[in-house]
Order: structure tokens, then C-alpha cells, then sequence
């Protein structure tokens, strides 16, 4: 029988298993590993792991009041209704405005590292191959994220799983190795900060070493737009978003562990994203054709990335769409597999021109700096604001549902957390570790200033013509089911 839509995402569609793997994959644990957490060796170096641990308690603390706020609210529009339930619509709306530009941006960021990858790689082994043929690989990838969201939450998420489970065993297994041919080398002094890189001794260094690693903690929130299509989502969003940060952040401990004491804290300093001193130059020197599964566990990670945050725009571009605060052809549904394929398409759209533009127009890798640094801005900057609408949703709730410790001192401490990195993405010198951000990548600011002045325009306009559809971001949709199966509807429950 073929399915009716109006206006619904499939209900029921997912299970705890899914929506973890959705904040698993939008982290990137492979890519993080591989090319984020290293920039923090500069600064930490053999003290890293210690960096990382510290990251990972930091980046709890909003990693739970996103969960507290998913279990409460749990709905399509995730941060943008968070934001308005909690502090004002308004606020609401401004935040969906930033949220769903920079995750429509996420996908090219990770389809054009994907390309630089590959066509590096293959190049590096057969010098015959075109180190500048990078594009095919990056529309290639597009096309496989395409089909996946075209397909529903269903296909991509399950996707997204599969891929995910690869990476973190392909990682996990390469810990192990490295912590068992490290012997006697094994030392928890990395967990100290004797280690630390020349010029940053002591906490300094490993306090800068932590705010390049709690970047790599991105993503942890993207299971909570999928709340409308999961079972249970009350309490699955909840376990979802507290498991893959904490999960992924102890992977990340493990794994910079290994690979510091395999390699030498002394030296570690000299670690990087690429090159000898690197996680591919440590697999292809010591392990053989190992060095492959690595390969494949980053590009797999690019992908799965990729298609998480396809899903996370075009569910918050849907609950934006639907209250008419985005075009309404935003919120058409798929009849059958119930995806948001205008969306969908848009997201494809995006990705293309943006892997192509930045990609000729200047580098890939330079695109990617780019795109990187909007994204990060942004993202941290989303981070803040849930932090303060955890606070003032409990606050609103009373005596009864605020718990001061979880609702009150953990949005403070998780503020606390990503102001330095907010300061440090943004290339803005206020310590001595920043480096100041230089074109094109210094655009980067402009880019944001100039899409959220759009947004306030919009705002304003709506608030004078329709002032109804900016207090509907604060709604929670939920879809309810006719009892005989031929009804439904996006009625408001809460």
C-alpha cells in the first residue's frame, strides 16, 4: 500500500543503535584521530593524552545539558528549539538560521578531504595517478550520501552504522598493537604534564593542547534531530548523545595513548597529520600494508561523516520549513521512504558547487580550511547558546524539574569550556597558541557576520508579518497516528 505524507517524518523509524552511531559518525573518530587531535601535539606533546582526557570532561558537560534538552524536547528542530524554549524564539530561530547553513556546509568539508585523500594517496603509490584529480572521488561521494538521504532515515542511518562500527575497530585494533609493541615504554606519566612541548610547559601547553582536541568533539548533538523519527525518543536521544560523547571521547584517550607511547612523549611534539610522523607514516613503516585499513577507515570516515550531517541539515531545514520560517518547499516529503528530498537535493546542490568553487577556485585543502573554520565558528557558537538555554528552560520549569548541579553549573562549566576554542577557531590571537588566521581562510568571518546579518533581516521581517511562525519554534512536533492507519498529522503535543 503506498504510504500517504503531509507533512510527517516516519515515525518509529530507528533505534538506540542508529541515532548513536548518527553523533558517532558526525564526530569523525578515524579523521579526528588522524588529522585533528595531532595539532595539538605542537602544544601538549607527549602530555597529550592528558589534553584529550581534559577535553573530554569539558566537552561533557554541554554533551549533557544537549541530552537534558533532548529528553525534554525532543523534535526535528533540536538546538534551534532548544534555543527558543529555553531563552527566546527569536533566539530560536537565529540559531536554526547559523545551525542549518553550517551543516549543509559539513558535507563538502568532508567530500573534498575525501577527494585530497584519495588522489594524494594514490598518487603517493602510483606516481602515475594525478595528485590533482581529486574532484571524481569527491563527486562520487556526493552521489553515495545522495542515495543514502533519498533512501530515509532508515538506509542512512544504518549506513551510518555500519561505517562508524569499521572506523572505531579499524582504530581500536591499531591501539592495541601499538600500546603491545610499546612494552616497557607503556607509562601513565603522559597523563602528567612532564611532556609538554618546548615553549609550553606545564599546564599551559597542555591546556592548549586541549582546546585544539575539544574541536574534534563536534558532532556529538546530531543524533537529537532525528528524535521524530526514533523509537522511545525521550529517553534514546538522551543515551545517544551522553553515549557517543562519552564513547568516542574515551576512544580518543585510548588511541592518543597508544600512538604517544609507541612513538616516544618526548618526541611527540614533532607528530602531525601527515608525513612520517603521522598515524599513516607510523602504519606504513611498522605494520606492513596495515597502513591500507587506516587509509580506508579515514576515507570511510569523511563519508560517514558526511551522511550524518546530511541528515542533521535537512531535519533541521525540515522543522524550520514546515513552520514557514524557511520556503515551504523545504518540508516536502518523499511519499514512500518519508525523506526530505527537497532538502536532500538542496544539500546535493550545495555540496557540489561548493567542492567544485572552492575546490578550483582555490585548493582543496584550502577549501577545506575554509569551509572548516565557518563550520567550527558556528558549531562552538550553537554550543554556547544550548548551554545557556539548558539554564533557562530548567530555570522556567521550577524547583521541581531544575537540578543545579546538571542544569545550572554544568552550562557554566561547559561555556567555560568553549570560549577559549570558539577564540581559537576563529584565529582571534588571545593567547599566545592562536595563530592568526590569513586569506582565504580569514574569510571565514565575514562569511558568518554576513549570513547571520541575513538572518536578523529575516527575523525582523517575520516578526513584523508573521510574529505566529517565530513563537512556532518553540513547539515540539510530534506525529500522531490515526488508530486506523489512514490519518496522520504534525499536531503540537507539548
Amino acid at each position: 500500500m503506498h504510504e500517504k505524507t503531509t507533512g510527517a517524518l516516519r515515525r518509529d523509524a530507528v533505534g538506540l543503535r542508529e541515532v548513536l552511531f548518527q553523533s558517532v559518525t558526525a564526530m569523525a573518530p578515524a579523521a579526528a584521530v588522524a588529522a585533528s587531535i595531532p595539532a595539538g601535539a605542537a602544544f601538549a606533546g607527549g602530555s597529550l593524552p592528558l589534553a584529550v582526557l581534559i577535553a573530554l570532561v569539558a566537552c561533557l558537560f554541554t554533551a549533557s545539558c544537549v541530552a537534558e534538552l533532548a529528553r525534554e524536547l525532543p523534535a526535528a528542530g533540536s538546538v534551534a528549539t532548544y534555543a527558543a524554549r529555553g531563552l527566546h524564539p527569536a533566539v530560536g530561530f537565529l540559531v536554526g538560521w547559523g545551525y542549518v547553513f553550517v551543516e549543509m556546509l559539513v558535507p563538502p568539508l568532508l567530500l573534498l578531504q575525501l577527494g585530497f585523500t584519495a588522489a594524494g594517496t594514490l598518487h603517493e603509490e602510483w606516481s602515475s595517478y594525478p595528485a590533482d584529480l581529486w574532484w571524481p572521488w569527491s563527486l562520487a561521494g556526493t552521489g553515495v550520501i545522495a542515495v543514502a538521504g533519498y533512501l530515509g532515515v532508515r538506509a542512512s542511518a544504518r549506513f551510518g552504522t555500519v561505517l562508524g562500527i569499521f572506523e572505531v575497530l579499524v582504530f581500536l585494533v591499531f591501539a592495541a598493537l601499538l600500546i603491545g609493541m610499546a612494552g616497557s615504554a607503556n607509562t601513565l606519566s603522559v597523563f602528567g604534564t612532564s611532556h609538554t612541548a618546548d615553549g609550553y610547559a606545564g599546564l599551559g601547553g597542555v591546556f592548549a593542547g586541549s582546546v585544539y582536541t575539544v574541536l574534534a568533539f563536534a558532532g556529538f548533538e546530531a543524533a537529537a534531530p532525528l528524535a521524530e523519527e526514533t523509537r522511545d525518543p525521550r529517553r534514546t536521544m538522551h543515551r545517544a548523545v551522553l553515549g557517543a560523547a562519552l564513547g568516542i571521547g574515551l576512544f580518543y584517550v585510548v588511541t592518543t595513548y597508544a600512538m604517544t607511547v609507541y612513538f616516544g612523549p618526548d618526541r611527540f611534539a614533532t607528530f602531525g597529520a601527515s608525513g612520517s610522523a603521522s598515524w599513516d607514516g607510523v602504519a606504513r613503516a611498522s605494520f606492513g600494508l596495515f597502513w591500507v585499513l587506516v587509509f580506508l577507515a579515514v576515507i570511510n570516515s569523511t563519508i560517514a561523516n558526511a551522511n550524518a550531517c546530511a541528515n542533521v541539515s535537512t531535519r533541521t531545514a525540515f522543522a524550520l520549513a514546515r513552520i514557514r520560517v524557511l520556503p515551504r518547499l523545504l518540508a516536502t516529503l518523499h511519499p514512500r521512504h518519508r525523506s526530505p528530498v527537497a532538502g536532500m537535493a538542496l544539500q546535493t546542490l550545495v555540496a557540489v558547487g561548493a567542492v567544485l568553487g572552492l575546490g578550483f577556485g582555490y585548493t582543496p585543502v584550502t577549501g577545506f580550511l575554509l569551509l572548516a573554520t565557518v563550520i567550527v565558528t558556528v558549531v562552538v557558537s550553537v554550543y554556547i547558546v544550548v548551554n545557556l538555554a539548558c539554564a533557562g528552560y530548567f530555570l522556567r520549569a521550577g524547583r521541581a524539574g531544575l537540578r543545579p548541579v546538571r542544569h545550572l553549573l554544568f552550562p557554566v562549566l561547559g561555556i567555560a569550556a568553549f570560549i577559549p576554542a570558539l577564540l581559537t577557531a576563529a584565529g582571534l590571537p588571545v593567547f599566545d597558541f592562536v595563530t592568526e588566521l590569513t586569506a582565504p581562510v580569514s574569510y571565514a568571518g565575514p562569511v558568518v557576520g554576513i549570513w547571520m546579518a541575513a538572518g536578523v533581516v529575516v527575523l525582523i521581517l517575520l516578526m513584523r508579518r508573521h510574529p505566529e511562525r517565530i513563537a512556532e519554534t518553540a513547539r515540539v512536533h510530534l506525529d500522531v497516528y490515526d488508530p486506523a492507519g489512514d490519518r496522520q498529522d504534525g499536531t503540537v503535543l507539548r
